[in-house]
């Protein structure tokens, strides 16, 4: 097990580096309270590898990628637009987004849907077929949680030195850009 877990902890960890969720988190950390960011990431981080080491192979068989990954860029446009709209002035402590979310709700269904059908995700699939379920769920998760923690590092800090209206911009820019590129990848299946 103890193999299992620093084998998944590695291959994801270095898997999210500069990966689109990893920069996703970065944004949010600059709108939203470090805390709660890497609350909602590892909570959603701790579900997709769980659904990924118990189902494995399985999930690609049964949920076609494509699908997964135009649903997933939807969600990014919606999360861009939500963002474009603008909801600094509404709740200066970052307690809700538009609409009165938790930005920690926010920030995991986003992050869930980013990492459904990654390289991530399937890295721990096919860890777990091959190292056991439980050590590569752990360290799957503690990988990508570990790397994100980067972002959300970097991205509270940023979010202290930049104007709100950049960041209200810089995030709905990269959500809209994500979210296209997802798009794409989906439709060229």
């Amino acid at each position: 097990m103890v193999a299992a877990f620093l084998i998944a902890f590695g291959v994801v960890f270095v898997a999210e580096l500069g990966d689109k969720s990893q920069l996703m988190v970065l944004t949010l950390a600059t709108r939203f309270p470090a805390w709660r960011v890497l609350g909602a990431i590892t909570v959603a981080t701790a579900l997709i590898h769980l659904i990924s080491v118990l189902v494995g192979g399985a999930v690609a068989a049964v949920l076609p990628t494509e699908a997964i990954t135009v649903v997933a860029g939807l969600a990014f446009i919606g999360f861009g637009i939500w963002t474009l709209r603008g909801d600094d002035d509404d709740d200066p402590d970052g307690d809700t987004v538009a609409g009165g979310r938790s930005p920690v709700v926010a920030a995991a269904i986003a992050f869930f849907l980013a990492e459904l059908g990654d390289k991530t995700m399937l890295a721990s699939m096919t860890l777990a077929a091959r190292n056991g379920i439980f050590g590569t769920w752990l360290g799957a998760t503690g990988g990508m949680v570990a790397a994100d923690a980067i972002a959300v590092i970097v991205g509270a800090t940023l979010g202290k030195r930049l104007p709100k209206r950049a960041i209200r911009l810089l995030a709905a820019g990269l959500f809209l850009l994500f979210g296209a590129l997802l798009i794409v990848e989906g439709l060229r299946g």
